[in-house]
């Protein structure tokens, strides 16, 4: 039997909080919480565990969340637990990527299949399941987009009342769409992402509501599943890297922590090295790594990336910590390799939003620079779903000019079989 015990701990100053105290932060210094689970287990009996709730066809360990809840939220009763399910995400490999990025042995871990389409909602499931059970009166979050919509669903679930900030003209179509439509309450603020994210810390400071940005700990803890699924899909053999997009860093936060539990576990024998890629015009974070990270930098963001269009990551230590332990590498595309990447992604059959090409558009680069060898395995993480932004796509294909190399225009025609004909043989040369 796997004895299990969680508490909530201080990142800064150590304080030891009870995993169902739902104040957000820390009670004597302000810092930032960490879940730790105390557990006596062996990596053994939890392969076979998870391996056996693989095939389960029902119940709340069919997510490919709760599948893993021993490292999650081992406490959490069945009847507490929101879940859609969510997670159970392919993992992916297409000639054309490899050839691309020059790394043959290329997986994709597309996390846009989730069920409002993007990561989000492995760790929305967990902290919408922990504000049940502390009795949240409502729940609270800025975003870029992706948060609110998962965070307006899940809380739709829950039957808890839900409030979002999101930046004004600066969230995509497709994710405000779905915010609205799931019932969330939408203040659009005038101001960036980080505007909003002050705004929704002073709400839950002085109104009481639960706020479930990546500052919460609950959420990083459903975000750690992702990596816990990648190396399970791998037979728990762990890649030479695992790349992701990041901008408020709660991902790449939470990659260190499920990569630290799992080597700590005996569930990996060894530590891929993390890539964490950012937007050229959103990139403090990169910048501060080319700097030995002696600096906390702050920018205004701006970039194509809607998803990571963010200047002042609130998950900075977490990140540094996760960068350091798995010897990783941070660095920048520009919204062209973004833009380019995605293109080939989409062209690829997979499709992902902008924000998760700079993944794959990382990875070439790091290829190119040498920094990924020749014959090391790369698992590149897409975050969302292609129709997230429906607009990006259009731009590109349809009105970019001059037209980019992967640009695949719409093409008017008569109503006539020669001009399909034309068509076809165009293509065909």
């Amino acid at each position: 039997m796997i004895e299990q015990r969680s508490v909530q701990v201080c990142e800064d100053c150590g304080t030891r909080i009870p995993e169902t105290d739902s104040r957000g932060d820390c009670p004597a210094c302000g810092g930032l919480l960490e879940i730790v689970h105390e557990s006596s287990s062996d990596p053994s009996s939890l392969k076979e565990l998870f391996a056996e709730r693989r095939a389960q066809i029902g119940g709340v360990e069919q997510s490919g969340v709760w599948r893993y809840r021993e490292l999650v939220l081992p406490t959490a009763a069945d009847v507490d637990v929101v879940s859609h399910p969510e997670g159970n995400t392919p993992l992916m490999q297409r000639q054309r990527l490899s050839e691309w990025t020059g790394v043959d042995d290329l997986w994709i871990k597309h996390e846009g299949h989730n069920p409002t389409g993007s990561f989000k909602d492995r760790g929305m499931t967990v902290a919408i399941t922990q504000a049940r059970r502390t009795g949240a009166s409502a729940v609270a979050c800025a975003s870029t987009g992706n948060t609110s919509a998962s965070l307006a669903a899940y809380a739709a679930h829950a039957g808890i009342p839900a409030l979002v900030f999101v930046p004004a003209g600066r969230v995509a179509l497709g994710k405000i769409a779905q915010t609205i439509a799931y019932g969330a309450r939408t203040l659009v603020v005038r101001g960036n992402f980080d505007v909003c994210l002050s705004l929704a810390v002073e709400a839950r400071n002085a109104l009481g509501v639960q706020l479930l940005n990546s500052v919460n700990p609950f959420r990083l803890e459903g975000q750690k599943t992702i990596v816990f699924e990648v190396v399970e899909q791998l037979d728990w053999a762990p890649p030479d890297w695992i790349a992701l997009p990041a901008g408020n860093l709660g991902n790449t936060a939470a990659f260190g922590k499920a990569l630290r539990e799992a080597r700590s576990l005996g569930l990996i024998s060894r530590m891929p090295r993390m890539a964490a890629i950012q937007a050229a015009g959103a990139a403090p974070f990169a910048r501060s790594f080319a700097g030995g990270f002696a600096e906390r930098l702050h920018v205004e963001p701006e970039t194509i990336a809607t998803a990571i269009r963010i200047g002042a990551p609130a998950s900075w230590n977490r990140a540094v910590r996760s960068i350091r332990e798995t010897n990783g590498v941070v660095a920048s595309v520009t919204d062209d390799e973004i833009l380019e990447a995605k293109a080939v992604i989409d062209a690829s059959g997979i499709g992902c939003e902008p924000a998760s090409a700079a993944s794959v558009a990382g990875v070439a680069k790091l290829r190119r620079a040498g920094t990924i060898r020749e014959g090391e395995s790369v698992v590149a993480v897409l975050t969302g779903h292609l129709l997230k932004d429906p607009g990006a796509v259009v731009s590109y294909h349809q009105d970019t000019e001059p037209r980019p190399a992967h640009a695949n225009r719409p093409i008017e025609i008569d109503a006539t079989l020669a001009e399909v004909e034309r068509v076809l043989s165009r293509q065909s040369q």
